[in-house]
């Protein structure tokens, strides 16, 4: 992922989280139901647990938005999140590669605020999915559950 990028773990994994940072899904959650068309880890495996990646659905060769839960695809790329600053250099692959760091127990005070902010803005897409749909029916507004899914919420609840 990054070569010569090291880092240093101050809590245990899946712990001492922000009291303001409660996501539905781990890491490995996310991976098993499939996020970012199968993608996103597959350079990267050997940074986290082996388990995470057991029954994780990727695509080695390009993004295939048919692996994402929902089916459909939920992302942007790479140039939108540089050209809106949303990339810390640090996580040069955005918010997942930065919640795996800290799921695994690493933390950079400013830049965890800044994410943490950010998974909370995402609330939005849960109050349209709430506003929007009978409760359980899944194949409504599949994209804004897909982009919640990415962002760690349990659309599957909502």
């Amino acid at each position: 992922m990054q070569s010569g990028y090291s880092y240093r773990l101050t809590e245990p994994m899946g712990e001492n989280f922000d009291s303001d940072f409660r996501p539905d899904l781990t890491p490995k959650d996310m991976l098993r139901l499939g996020v970012f068309g199968g993608k996103y880890m597959t350079d990267g495996k050997s940074e986290f647990p082996a388990d995470w990646f057991a029954a994780a659905k990727l695509s080695p060769q390009r993004r295939d938005p048919r692996l994402n839960y929902f089916g459909v695809d939920a992302s942007q790329p790479l140039s939108v999140w540089l050209k809106k600053g949303w990339i810390h250099p640090d996580d040069p692959r955005g918010w997942f590669q930065w919640y795996c760091r800290y799921y695994m127990g690493r933390r950079m005070p400013d830049e965890d605020r800044r994410q943490i902010q950010r998974w909370k803005a995402m609330r939005r897409h849960i109050r349209q999915i709430e506003k929007n749909c009978e409760p359980g029916d899944l194949g409504c507004r599949r994209r804004q559950r897909q982009v919640l899914l990415h962002w760690a919420y349990d659309s599957r609840k909502i």
